[in-house]
């Protein structure tokens, strides 16, 4: 270990809440947030929100769509993914897994999507991983089987089915994600 890592800061949950700007943390280590996403991310993120949104007001067992909700994972590691699907009302921030987390992946949030992010979702269970690229108009989904996440859908296009936990379930058209751009 390196003179630097070995007096790095560890940041809790009680830091994060009083920093300005945007930021993640993770195992005690802040990561600043990219910019303001452009409108090409923003259009893709609504168009699966809305398509998500939609879908879920007929389930039986409700269940939301939440666009950049803080997911306070432990006291040193929270996260804001561009949207979740949990099946219950949350009025503050998340505190459990998440049925879905969505990224909208760009060039300077990709290695922190791909890799950091990848293994924490995994490593926290959470049971559908969606990866939307609008530069590349490709959408690649991970589901956990084994408490690893194996690849089940990689397309430009065509139809993604979600199936939830409590029954509920939602299909997003890929097709009209890249009509939103």
């Amino acid at each position: 270990m390196g003179l630097a890592e070995r007096h790095l800061p560890h940041y809790t949950v009680k830091d994060y809440m009083r920093w300005e700007g945007d930021w993640e943390l993770i195992e005690g280590i802040p990561f600043a947030m990219a910019p303001s996403p452009l409108g090409i991310h923003q259009a893709v993120a609504m168009e699966i929100g809305r398509q998500i949104a939609n879908q879920l007001e007929d389930c039986k067992h409700p269940c939301f769509v939440y666009p950049e909700l803080d997911w306070v994972i432990s006291e040193d590691t929270v996260v804001r993914p561009d949207l979740i699907v949990i099946c219950k009302k949350i009025k503050e921030f998340v505190r459990e897994t998440p049925e879905v987390v969505i990224e909208v992946v760009s060039s300077s949030t990709a290695r922190k999507d791909e890799h950091l992010k990848f293994e924490l979702y995994q490593r926290e269970r959470v049971p559908t991983y969606i990866m939307v690229y609008p530069e590349f108009k490709k959408v690649r989904v991970f589901a956990l089987k084994d408490n690893s996440f194996t690849k089940i859908f990689d397309s430009d296009e065509g139809k993604l089915e979600v199936e939830l936990k409590n029954g509920c379930g939602f299909l997003i058209d890929i097709n009209k994600l890249w009509s939103a751009m």
